[in-house]
């Protein structure tokens, strides 16, 4: 089975969302992307479970094929690792018509999709996301990055793939946590801009086990979640208004990402920060009264935290870094009901205020 779903970007592509579609990555990445020689960027967790299929596919369909592992994790996504890369691609000779294959979670499609990006200005790229969260998010819509020190995400290019193949099989390598965290993007994208989706998951929760029992019906959230995506980019690829709902809980959450080091995962991060804001939106009755516990208690039936021990001023100050700021200023997506979210050009001081509210807390000066 495999679903096809149609990106009308400047650069036009299609996602692909099904079973046992690493056998087809050949001819899929042939057919898209050409060239003669790939390099499958992977990373230590995924390499072993799901390179080999892939390396044997690309063979098949004429591709000399190299394979660049790097250490799993969020730690690695950072300029050492991008360039490491960057210098592989270069020894093993690709040249621009040549293709760089993501293989992996979110921070191997972010720092390929950056080393493609700036290959000799741009070679060709392909997303293959093992992760839940990969498959819903981060490989669709041409975001590529790496971390600085100062924050997430801070260095990167738009640059959309050629082709993206979500092999639903994968997602039963994932841990439950994993799969969990992978489900902060997915009530995300329900909370944004799909009622229906929502009510769907208060019935049936999207699960490992649900997986096993059912991997067509989990195909096919999962390209829901996909063409939610695909709706927002294709109005706005380059993040200059609407997209910018994709954030919902974005701004809080990196900043919880970077206070608990990155330990913790972008999902949970993410649920966390929606928390926080619908709370204070609550408060202010900007949404109804009921709306923080719906969410929160989906939220926590997926296996996700929506609340933190962090202080206001410890996320304030790391939020101070997100890209959304603009001067004294931050955009930030607020919740108004399901399916019903702006996006609010805020005053940084309001910012804090929001997040000490959405805390319960007054704010104080304890660091992260």
């Amino acid at each position: 089975m495999a679903i096809t779903i149609d990106i009308d970007t400047a650069r036009p592509y299609q996602v692909h969302v099904g079973t046992f579609l690493l056998e087809q990555a050949g001819p899929l990445v042939r057919a898209t992307a050409g060239g003669s020689r790939a390099v499958i960027v992977t990373d230590t967790n995924v390499g072993p479970l799901y390179q080999m299929p892939v390396k044997q596919s690309l063979e098949a369909s004429g591709y000399e094929v190299s394979i660049c592992t790097f250490e799993a994790g969020e730690a690695h996504k950072r300029a050492e690792t991008y360039v490491t890369i960057l210098e592989f691609v270069a020894e093993h000779e690709l040249s621009r018509s040549d293709v760089i294959v993501a293989l992996g979670g979110g921070v191997v499609g972010d720092v390929a999709g950056f080393v493609a990006a700036t290959y000799m200005r741009g070679c060709k790229f392909v997303q293959i996301p093992t992760s839940l969260l990969a498959m819903v998010d981060s490989s669709v819509g041409g975001k590529t990055a790496i971390d600085l020190a100062a924050g997430k995400n801070l260095a990167g290019a738009f640059w959309q793939p050629s082709v993206v193949i979500a092999d639903v099989g994968c997602l039963a390598t994932l841990t439950p946590e994993q799969f969990a965290d992978g489900c902060g993007e997915v009530v995300k994208h329900a909370v944004i801009a799909d009622p229906e989706l929502f009510d769907e998951l208060e019935k049936t929760p999207l699960t490992l086990e649900l997986l096993n029992q059912d991997v067509a019906r989990v195909a096919l959230i999962i390209a829901r979640n996909i063409d939610i995506k695909r709706a927002v980019v294709v109005a706005d690829e380059r993040e200059t208004n609407q997209r910018k709902l994709l954030n919902f809980g974005h701004s809080a959450g990196h900043a919880v990402e970077a206070c608990e080091h990155f330990e913790l995962g972008h999902g949970n991060c993410v649920s966390i920060g929606m928390g926080i804001i619908t709370r204070a939106a609550a408060l202010h009755g900007i949404c109804d009264a009921a709306l923080p516990a719906r969410i929160e208690e989906l939220c926590a039936r997926h296996g996700l935290k929506t609340r933190c021990e962090l202080s206001a001023d410890a996320i304030f100050a790391e939020a101070l870094h997100d890209k959304k700021r603009a001067g004294d200023t931050i955009d930030l997506v607020i919740p108004h009901g399901i399916g019903r979210c702006s996006i609010d050009r805020t005053p940084l001081s309001t910012f804090h205020d929001l997040i000490a509210e959405g805390l319960g807390q007054k704010g104080d000066a304890s660091a992260c």
